[in-house]
């Protein structure tokens, strides 16, 4: 018997034994079959060709994509990503990069700013900055210059342009006419480029030598004339004025 006990152990442990080499043996061949996925975004198609050859894998170039960043010819993404294990014979698909997408910079001189910025940007392509300079004859908010030039072929520029602002208007400081006959300050305001504003007539100041008298009833109003002396002016004398200001008069 107990013989009979001794030979059943040894049996059940030998059959113990040899699962357990069948199991590792299967466990050693399953993952004996198994590689890294390399790197391959940055390299050339060969290149990954022969990468991936090289460990049982197949390439798959499914796509190609524009991209600012990798340049043109290289491999730009990639599914399993790299360091995945996968089984020999597995596919890696990767896409390729076409580079940066090229565009024609469009002519937007002497157009407005609105329509320059919209022909700009309708092509994909930014507005970086814009800068302002004062041009004799041009109207104002008109495209003076552009860079990049006109149909420069460029991978999405940034667009600069140099508007046209209006040009401030020439100032003067004004001069005195306090004491001159009304005639020669109209002329002189006139031939200067201003205008002639209104010009009212002031009363000559009391005598204190003479009573005061009642003014006469139904008197007509006393009118300029260009003997009339100026006596008051508005704007006064040293203030800046612009071309084209109005200058009026309060004469005796």
């Amino acid at each position: 018997m107990k013989s009979f006990f001794r030979y059943a152990i040894l049996g059940l442990t030998l059959v113990v034994v040899t699962l357990v080499s069948a199991l590792t043996a299967m466990r050693f061949a399953i993952h004996g079959q198994e590689v890294i996925v390399p790197a391959l975004v940055g390299v050339t198609p060969p290149e990954a060709s022969r990468m991936t050859a090289n460990l049982g894998l197949q390439l798959e170039i499914e796509r190609q994509y524009y991209s600012p960043q990798i340049p043109e010819g290289r491999i730009m993404t990639q599914i399993p990503m790299p360091g995945a294990k996968v089984r020999r014979g597995w596919q890696v698909r990767v896409a390729e990069s076409m580079g940066p997408q090229r565009v024609a910079i469009p002519d937007v001189i002497n157009q407005s700013e609105r329509a320059a910025e919209w022909n700009i940007r309708r092509r994909g392509l930014d507005l970086a900055s814009t800068a302002e300079m004062q041009a004799k004859g041009i109207p104002a908010e008109q495209v003076l210059a552009q860079s990049p030039p006109a149909n420069a072929t460029s991978a999405a520029p940034k667009t600069n342009l140099l508007i046209s602002v209006a040009a401030d208007p020439a100032s003067y400081v004004m001069p005195s006419f306090i004491g001159q006959p009304l005639g020669t300050a109209s002329r002189t305001v006139q031939d200067a480029g201003f205008k002639l504003g209104n010009v009212t007539m002031g009363l000559p100041p009391p005598d204190p030598t003479v009573a005061p008298q009642a003014p006469p009833t139904q008197a007509p109003p006393l009118q300029p004339s260009p003997a009339s002396i100026v006596v008051v002016q508005n704007p006064p004398a040293g203030q800046k004025i612009v071309a084209g200001a109005v200058i009026t008069f309060e004469v005796r």
